[in-house]
């Protein structure tokens, strides 16, 4: 459903390219490590060190490649749509490609991967159906998805993916809603099985970082899924 309903901010909102295309220059300052990379650290049912190959979709500026290459020796291919996003991650140097392609049609061939990640995107999918679907498709059998969301009850809560422009407008970024439900439902019509769940809070972490959070406290705000390909 569309986050607008629960938007309780108003901020003008733009669409997805457009958002991270101006985003991309502060992106990086403004999205903690809270939010994705402490869940990655806590993950155990994942042998990082023993992909091969791995596909970062919605890769973004590179965080959660930088992230993958301290963890694995793999070769790791990136993709989103937004080319300022993907000048950032081609200076972290650390991907064997990079290419402007949609996480719905990747443009793989089939069976490439071990292991696929995706980090805060999902709440920009009208339908979470095609993603699992494509995933799916890139992932070899017994290979693995982990995928990190923006948690839909901080959504639910009222606040959407924003930033704030050059010229200090803040805007939010179109969004849809997706219950964690919806996750479920979507991956189990694609043959994926669930390993491993967990949710991110508002905490002490966060506040020293965003103290006007306060708040927001105890809400969780992201969650990781790890999802095994049968």
């Amino acid at each position: 459903m569309e986050h607008s309903i629960y938007d309780k901010r108003k901020y003008p909102i733009v669409d997805v390219r457009e958002g991270y295309g101006e985003w991309a220059r502060t992106y990086e300052d403004i999205v903690q490590d809270q939010m994705d990379l402490r869940l990655l650290e806590g993950i155990q049912t994942v042998d990082w060190s023993a992909a091969q190959t791995v596909l970062d979709l919605a890769c973004g500026t590179g965080r959660i490649g930088a992230w993958l290459k301290s963890h694995t020796t793999a070769a790791i291919d990136g993709i989103d749509i937004t080319p300022e996003m993907l000048e950032g991650a081609r200076n972290k140097g650390v991907y064997r490609t990079l290419r402007i392609a949609n996480v719905t049609n990747t443009g793989f061939a089939a069976e490439m991967y071990d292991l696929c990640t995706q980090s805060l995107a999902d709440e920009h999918l009208p339908e979470l159906l095609p993603l699992y679907q494509e995933v799916a498709r890139v992932t070899k059998r017994g290979g693995t998805f982990v995928i990190v969301g923006f948690h839909p009850q901080f959504l639910m809560a009222g606040i959407p993916t924003h930033f704030d422009r050059a010229s200090g407008e803040s805007v939010t970024i179109h969004s849809y809603v997706h219950l964690l439900s919806d996750h479920v439902k979507a991956a189990y019509a694609c043959g994926w099985s669930l390993l491993e769940m967990n949710e991110g809070l508002i905490d002490d972490a966060w506040l020293q970082k965003k103290p006007k959070w306060k708040v927001y406290y105890g809400l969780p705000i992201s969650f990781v899924m790890v999802w095994r390909r049968n």
